[in-house]
């Protein structure tokens, strides 16, 4: 394997042969295109299907009729977004600072793990819309049922997730931090919390799709407003497309709240590439020239954060 390393100042993209490939910009076109692409076949192909065997619109509207029912129910589909975002984003919070507290909890204190953890295996074995009715009659149909329903469904992925960070600390860490007389909150503020932060993130991805199902459940129960109270509305009248409306927006709300939560973790993961960079430990303007050949190499290198730049593949 032939590789070297190019500062920025010396060689670029431009001074390399025409048939040179840009390996990161390529990985990152195909995450756009790929989904893009499909979605799109599976929207043709249902079409197709229903104006082929002529489905009835009750049963299966065609894509092209579903989205002549949205751009006409438009601000209807908005008036009801609102409140089924607001109750999502509000459990959402309160479950990740409601699983933050009970994995610091159950992490350091072992009397609260044997007290906590069974329990809540045990509410987790539990199906989650046979509780819904309970909410209700014990918290009325206003917000703050289906608010607390969320945080109910969301809050154990954060708390697993959490809690597994917190544990997997590197223990020469630990070990250093002691010889430092480092006290427990010091540990946990510059040790343990940012360690586990990437563990966070993948509970709090997890939370965010578990706490709009939630509020969802909790609308097709008792509701006067909401995207789940719309559903179950068009479905006594059997209005299929505008079911099909309505799940189309609450796919985009999920998708939008997801990357809400997916650009805090890239963030994070910024902030820790630049901590590296002014450590000296990594050089994240330096860019990799490797044989077409090495491709798998040029992955390695950026999993591994050897190069943070561009990695190109020459022929």
């Amino acid at each position: 394997m032939k590789s070297e390393a190019v500062a920025p100042n010396q060689a670029t993209v431009e001074e390399l042969p025409r048939t040179s490939l840009i390996l990161k910009d390529i990985s990152r076109a195909k995450q756009i295109a790929l989904p893009i692409i499909t979605a799109g076949a599976v929207l043709v192909l249902w079409e197709t299907l229903v104006r082929i065997f002529r489905v009835p619109s009750v049963i299966l509207p065609p894509p092209s009729e579903v989205w002549e029912t949205f751009l006409r129910t438009w601000p209807l589909l908005m008036q009801h977004s609102v409140p089924t975002m607001l109750e999502t984003v509000i459990g959402f919070v309160l479950a990740v600072v409601l699983g933050v507290v009970l994995a610091v909890l159950i992490t350091y204190s072992p009397n609260w793990r044997a007290a906590l953890y069974p329990s809540l295996v045990f509410f987790q074995l539990i199906p989650k819309v046979a509780l819904a009715p309970l909410f209700i009659v014990w918290l009325g149909i206003g917000m703050e049922s289906r608010v607390l329903f969320a945080l109910f469904i969301a809050f154990f992925p954060i708390v697993i997730s959490m809690a597994t960070g917190l544990a997997e600390v590197d223990r020469s860490l630990l070990r250093l931090c002691r010889s430092l007389t480092a006290n427990e909150w010091q540990v946990f503020v510059n040790v343990r919390f940012p360690f586990s932060l990437p563990y966070l993130f993948s509970g709090m991805k997890i939370g965010m799709t578990m706490a709009m199902i939630g509020v969802i459940v909790g609308e097709f129960i008792t509701a006067q407003a909401g995207l789940g109270y719309l559903i179950v509305f068009a479905t006594s009248r059997a209005e299929t497309a505008v079911i099909m409306a309505a799940i189309g927006v609450l796919c985009a709300l999920g998708l939008a709240l997801y990357g809400l939560v997916l650009l805090g973790e890239i963030g994070m993961k910024a902030e820790e590439i630049d901590a590296l960079a002014a450590a000296g430990k990594i050089r994240p303007h330096v860019h990799a020239v490797l044989d077409l050949a090495d491709w798998r190499e040029a992955f390695a290198m950026l999993e591994r954060r050897e190069v943070v730049g561009k990695v190109v593949l020459r022929p």
